[in-house]
């Protein structure tokens, strides 16, 4: 994330503060309070509820741009939302995890938010100065960037899941319930309540999209580290894969409806004139707005 960030991305923030703010406070309300009800109302194993309170902890995934892009939705906010809620992480997941699990388990939210700074400011703040001292370098390299992060989420997830391939199998389709709920809610929540505050279509959706989208691999890390059990990570990597599929289906089906078609209203419709003339002319206004919208 940290090769892709230019000062301009920094500067969408202070052009949008207002639609930022929003979307990381959805972000840091939807997803906990999702985990927290869906672990409970499923009656999850104890490993099990905190790995998903964890994962739900966490910031957006950087995975949410591409499928923004996808989407058809606001790319430089999407980038500007994974910006913050991954910087807001440092702090806001060590005391959301604190919050949501330390009833269950011994959270150290100190240690948490040591291995968060080192996981996630760390490498950002080098990548973004690299990116800012090497530009010709970085840009070479950048198109490789994507496929390496999937390639070890890939690797990280696989890991997990093969160390506790018999307890995922017990757990069966409860833990894939709960996973695929966690996100699905994150979705739903994230472009409903955004169009009830008057968030247009196209910011709506970019919302939906980053609350609905963890930084699974981050989970993943901070429940090996910081948990005795190994199967609290199992949820978060579970969710690398439900989330990408979730949100690319989602992508898919927005992709078939542009978010800025020209709306006919009625007094344009067909038959709506009192004369054939008028008619005429209508339809031939209905005709065109059509045809822009195929365009």
């Amino acid at each position: 994330m940290g090769t892709t960030l230019t000062l301009d991305d920094f500067a969408q923030v202070a052009r949008r503060p207002w639609l930022v703010a929003l979307g990381a406070t959805l972000q840091y309300t939807i997803m906990p309070l999702m985990g927290f009800t869906v672990s409970r109302l499923l009656n999850l194993p104890v490993p099990y509820a905190v790995g998903i309170c964890l994962v739900a902890s966490c910031p957006g995934g950087v995975a949410s741009n591409v499928v923004t892009f996808l989407a058809r939705a606001d790319v430089p906010l999407s980038v500007a939302m994974t910006t913050v809620s991954t910087l807001s992480a440092i702090v806001a997941t060590p005391a959301l995890t604190q919050l949501l699990v330390g009833h269950l388990v011994p959270v150290n939210a100190g240690s948490l938010l040591l291995s968060t700074l080192q996981v996630v400011l760390i490498p950002i703040a080098l990548g973004a100065f690299l990116n800012r001292v090497l530009p010709r370098a970085m840009a070479r390299l950048s198109p490789f960037a994507p496929l390496l992060a999937s390639a070890m989420t890939v690797l990280v997830s696989a890991s997990i899941i093969s160390q506790n391939a018999a307890a995922v199998r017990a757990a069966g389709p409860r833990l894939i319930l709960a996973v695929a709920s966690l996100h699905t809610g994150g979705f739903a929540l994230g472009y409903g309540l955004s169009k009830l505050l008057g968030v247009k279509e196209r910011q709506a959706r970019t919302n939906s999209i980053e609350v609905g989208m963890q930084n699974s691999a981050l989970g993943a890390v901070l429940a090996t580290l910081h948990f005795a059990d190994p199967l609290t990570a199992v949820p978060c990597a579970i969710s690398a894969t439900m989330h990408s599929l979730l949100g690319s289906t989602l992508a898919g089906f927005w992709r078939l409806i542009d978010p800025e078609q020209p709306s006919i209203s009625k007094d344009e419709a067909p038959g709506a004139a009192d004369s054939a003339q008028q008619r005429r002319l209508a339809a031939q206004r209905w005709i065109q707005a059509w045809r822009e919208k195929q365009t």
